[in-house]
């Protein structure tokens, strides 16, 4: 039995008929590669192809000749083996962006380095009895005690720029450290943390020296003598944040240790988890000692730039 069915015709093609937006959309445009064979080519990377790729930074090709780091730099400028090695050991060497932190380190002999200058330490008040200096970074304690022929009354860590202070005499000497002991000093910093730290706080945690190749100071609450460090946050850009930093004992690396305990470490301070920079970011700012203020201004890189 035969049943009429309700039959729709096709429209007649249309020579050179454009497929509608909707169709368009869903079409892949195809090229040819070398085989003949048809190759997908998705709209990103058509896109991908019209952008512009930044240049990369040419960095130094290998030679096939290596050397040691101080050999290559006391070469390129002309000095001796020992003084490469000493601004090495310092910090003042990079290439290419990064700080060379071996001076024995095999590297390409057609490295090319970049030096900083080794700043000297400003005076900030003197008297009688004491003389404060700025101490620029890259530079120990002691090395400003034997060029001031002064008595240091405190420390700052080799890549700790600021307010140092030292005594002219025994009898100022003894005063101070007895303001010392007695938690009679303030002593402000500036620190530029990783992280955000969106609100400040007290860090009361003991801590304990590791003693070997170089001090480390860790947590221990059984061991550890008493540290405390007030903390609070100034301004923040690009995941950084510029902490003011008061500290009520003076324990080696205090801050520094706080800061990795906070898990926000210091900019700079590969040693306690930080990311590598030009220096530490940590500056004292401020030393109040036996009625009498210094203070030395921050230096510029601690200005936070987008």
């Amino acid at each position: 039995m035969n049943r009429d069915k309700k039959t729709n015709p096709r429209p007649a093609k249309t020579l050179g008929a454009r497929p509608k937006k909707a169709e368009a959309k869903k079409q892949s445009k195809h090229i040819g590669d070398r085989s003949g064979q048809r190759v997908k080519v998705s709209a990103a990377a058509r896109i991908e192809k019209r952008v512009e790729k930044p240049e990369k930074v040419a960095e130094t090709k290998y030679s096939g000749e290596m050397d040691k780091a101080s050999n290559i730099l006391a070469k390129q400028l002309e000095i001796s083996v020992g003084k490469a090695k000493d601004m090495i050991d310092r910090g003042l060497v990079f290439s290419y962006g990064k700080k060379i932190m071996i001076a024995r380190a095999m590297m390409p002999i057609n490295t090319e380095f970049k030096v900083e200058k080794l700043l000297k330490p400003r005076v900030i008040f003197e008297n009688a009895d004491l003389i404060v200096v700025d101490k620029p970074p890259f530079m120990t304690s002691d090395e400003v005690e034997v060029s001031l022929g002064a008595t240091l009354i405190h420390r700052l860590d080799k890549d700790t720029s600021g307010v140092l202070a030292l005594a002219k005499n025994e009898e100022y000497l003894a005063k101070a450290i007895e303001a010392f002991k007695k938690k009679e000093v303030y002593k402000e910093y500036i620190a530029i943390v990783q992280g955000v730290v969106a609100e400040g706080g007290i860090i009361d945690e003991p801590l304990l020296i590791k003693k070997g190749s170089s001090a480390r100071a860790i947590i221990d609450r059984k061991f550890g003598k008493s540290a405390k460090t007030i903390y609070e946050p100034l301004e923040m850009m690009s995941k950084k944040t510029k902490l003011k930093v008061v500290i009520e004992t003076g324990r080696t690396h205090q801050i520094r240790a706080h800061m990795k305990f906070l898990k926000h470490p210091i900019l700079g301070d590969t040693t306690y988890g930080g990311a590598e920079a030009k220096r530490m970011m940590l500056h004292s700012k401020i030393l109040k000692l036996l009625g009498q203020e210094f203070k030395a201004e921050e230096p510029k890189d601690f200005i936070l730039r987008e």
